[in-house]
């Protein structure tokens, strides 16, 4: 600064100060402290102390250690208390979500209530003076072939079933008690309240006659038909919210006659020789009452015998299952049906040229059933119809037999399924002269 004396204009820099200059005052201590730089706090000039301002919110050191952060333990309780709540409110809407599934299941064909409809109260009392374990309420509107009051002689009402007794009785339709399907039903075994087995046959809508007259009347004659070796009709149920008529049977335990051929040596199956002589009369006796006319029964051709449709109860009796049921189907359904007959060989050879079934039509298929009973098979071969018509045993007789049966009941019952099974229809017995052969 000495060597700028000269130049240096020490007017201009009122804040210097310093000695050897005779325009510059002499410094003290408060020269030091410069007013635009922050000082350390506490670190002022001897006897000089600065406030730090209010609005200033400065965070003080922590002692020389790490300032400790806010506890997890605090936000713990929180996030389990959320979690509960959600866990809580997942499994209440689950289970509003399954009872509402199950009563809309259950109520599905009651969701429209015309106002003549009965009461529980007195469907209750109108079920203890019939005595049936179950009768309907009226259905809904809808599809009913009820409606109008037509009850066909006064059998409607004691065969009505509702939709909520057959679906208890099949646990809501559960696989388990699913017994076997077809390309147009679906077949279920049950329980009513009174703990017995039933078997309920569900039928698409679509496959039923449209005409409701037409298909009351076949269920008409459905009910008609009372006989040892039938399986007995329980009654019905029409619903309009499945779009289904359920047909419920009887149950018959030991499935049906099909099970029992083409079984190996030493199975449980394998049927004695009594019991197969039983079984080819009772199909007979079964398939002549249908044929005949009774009291309130018309004559009836079943269109469609085959072991599949013979069912065997606990005492090994042959039941015919299905018998009528052409009367409920459409007709495309009911030819649908002839694939299968065809196939196995129960088809009328006429049926092809005629395009109808007729008595003697079911007396084919009948003999070929005696035929299958005979030599315990399925595929009755050209080898067992002629050991049939010339009466050579060992061509049809089933060998799992082992020599135990009669050897002219064996011949007996050939000859009578090889004249079922003739070419031409006229050559054909009728079911009752079978029977009176049969000697039952």
């Amino acid at each position: 600064l000495k060597r700028l004396n000269d130049g240096f204009l020490f007017q201009n820099n009122p804040g210097l100060c310093g000695s050897g200059f005779a325009s510059l005052k002499v410094c003290n201590d408060s020269d030091h402290i410069n007013p635009s730089k922050p000082e350390v706090y506490g670190s002022g000039a001897a006897g000089i102390t600065r406030e730090i301002p209010e609005t200033a919110n400065l965070q003080l050191p922590c002692e020389q250690k790490p300032c400790s952060k806010p506890s997890k333990s605090q936000r713990g309780p929180i996030l389990v208390a959320v979690i509960v709540v959600i866990v809580a409110l997942s499994v209440i809407g689950l289970v509003t979500f399954m009872q509402y599934r199950r009563q809309k299941q259950k109520l599905s064909s009651l969701s429209e209530v015309p106002e003549n409809r009965l009461s529980t109260n007195q469907t209750k009392g109108f079920s203890r003076k019939s005595g049936s374990p179950l009768i309907s309420l009226e259905y809904a509107n809808g599809w009913d072939p009820l409606a109008d009051g037509r009850n066909y002689n006064g059998f409607a009402e004691s065969f009505r079933f509702n939709l909520e007794e057959v679906e208890t009785a099949t646990q809501y339709f559960s696989e388990l008690n699913l017994l076997g399907k077809s390309n147009f039903s679906a077949t279920y075994r049950g329980f009513l309240r009174d703990g017995s087995a039933i078997a309920i046959k569900s039928i698409g809508k679509t496959s039923c006659k449209s005409d409701d007259a037409e298909f009351l009347k076949g269920l008409n004659v459905l009910a008609s038909l009372k006989h040892e070796n039938l399986v007995g009709l329980r009654g019905f149920c029409c619903s309009k919210a499945r779009g289904e008529c359920f047909l419920i049977y009887d149950f018959v335990p030991n499935g049906n006659l099909l099970s029992c051929l083409d079984v190996k040596d030493g199975n449980g199956r394998v049927l004695e020789w009594s019991t197969r002589v039983s079984i080819v009369k009772g199909i007979a006796k079964g398939m002549a009452y249908l044929h005949g006319n009774e009291v309130n029964k018309p004559a009836l051709v079943h269109q469609n015998i085959s072991a599949q449709k013979v069912v065997i109860d606990d005492q090994f009796n042959p039941l015919l299952s299905d018998s009528g049921l052409h009367n409920l189907l459409t007709n495309d359904i009911v030819f649908a049906a002839l694939k299968g007959s065809a196939a196995m060989g129960y088809l009328a050879p006429e049926y092809t040229s005629t395009g109808r079934f007729t008595e003697k039509s079911d007396v084919y298929a009948f003999g070929v059933v005696v035929f299958q009973v005979l030599c315990g098979k399925r595929n009755v071969t050209s080898l067992v119809r002629v050991g049939g018509e010339c009466c050579r045993i060992q061509d049809f007789i089933d060998s799992n037999l082992h020599g135990r049966y009669l050897e002219y009941e064996a011949a007996k019952l050939a000859r009578i399924a090889w004249h079922c099974t003739h070419e031409c229809p006229v050559e054909r017995p009728s079911m009752e002269a079978v029977v009176q052969d049969l000697g039952v």
